[in-house]
């Protein structure tokens, strides 16, 4: 894998060390030294070395990090679902740990976002030139903390993710196999990603940047076929006996109805393992 001018292993931070974070510092492993930043560090994966810390508390940095950094993966969660805990996650601590890098140059940072910044809701396509204009405090918070990244004064990508699944994620599946889940048809459009993929995509976009090909500002990560609810429970189904639906059976999320085309990811020459739902679920309904 790529090395420094200087025969060190690329320094790797992951600030979010949680699910999908480890995942991401598990998949970079192989790249270089690894560093996983959260409030407990002996939560971090096997051969990550855990950085205990709290991105909204900045005097807990204090001296903690690495005195050298190539990349750094940005990959916080709310701690509360509100307004403050969206703006203290995606906001206030970003602003915290860049303060704490400081004049350092960084080779990339990469800030993990979400598809919910974009509010469309008439089956349309949206790629990365698409308008996003969240119409919740949710969108509106990671949207600033996209901006915050990309106005860093460091090389920055963002990462907007559509629905992540996969064995650790295994919640809407349950809910069709138990008859908690019962779209109208036609339901909205949904969008999803493998776990691995997405892991896999942010160590792919992480690599370019340490080999010298610095990724462009922003990718939406999705798999390669946006698909209505309602088809997605009826296939599954159709693969595995289920209960009959339950009174008050949910109809679906909350994301509008969008299809999100991950051409420019591709472009990148990111290769999906699980290029659609049902690769990916049909794996995990043979492991039940």
């Amino acid at each position: 894998m790529a090395m420094s001018d200087h025969e060190r292993a690329p320094q790797i931070l992951v600030a979010g060390c949680g699910k999908l974070g480890g995942e991401i510092a598990t998949s970079l492993l192989a790249t270089g030294d690894v560093y996983g930043l959260r409030r407990n560090p002996d939560r971090v994966p096997s051969r990550v070395k855990g950085i205990g810390a709290d991105l909204t508390q900045p005097d807990t940095l204090s001296g903690k990090l690495p005195d050298h950094l190539d990349v750094v993966i940005y990959c916080l969660t709310p701690s509360s679902y509100d307004e403050q805990g969206y703006h203290q996650a995606y906001v206030t601590g970003l602003e915290n740990l860049l303060s704490a890098i400081g004049n350092r140059p960084l080779k990339h940072l990469i800030f993990i976002s979400s598809t919910s910044v974009f509010a469309q809701d008439d089956d349309s396509w949206v790629n990365e030139s698409s308008s996003a204009a969240p119409d919740r405090f949710t969108g509106q918070q990671i949207l600033q903390g996209e901006q915050t990244a990309l106005n860093s004064g460091q090389p920055a990508t963002v990462i907007r993710f559509s629905g992540i699944y996969g064995p650790s994620r295994q919640r809407f599946l349950e809910e069709v196999l138990e008859g908690r889940m019962n779209p109208q048809t036609p339901a909205p459009f949904s969008n999803r990603i493998h776990e691995t993929d997405a892991a896999n995509a942010v160590a792919w976009l992480a690599q370019k940047a340490l080999s010298g090909h610095p990724p462009e500002p922003l990718y939406i990560a999705s798999d390669c076929e946006p698909v209505r609810l309602d088809e997605v429970v009826n296939w599954v189904r159709e693969q595995i006996p289920c209960k009959a639906p339950v009174e008050g059976a949910r109809k679906g999320g909350r994301a509008g109805s969008k299809r999100c085309s991950n051409q420019k990811l591709l472009e990148s020459g990111f290769t999906f393992r699980y290029p659609d739902f049902r690769k990916g679920y049909l794996e995990m309904i043979r492991q039940l």
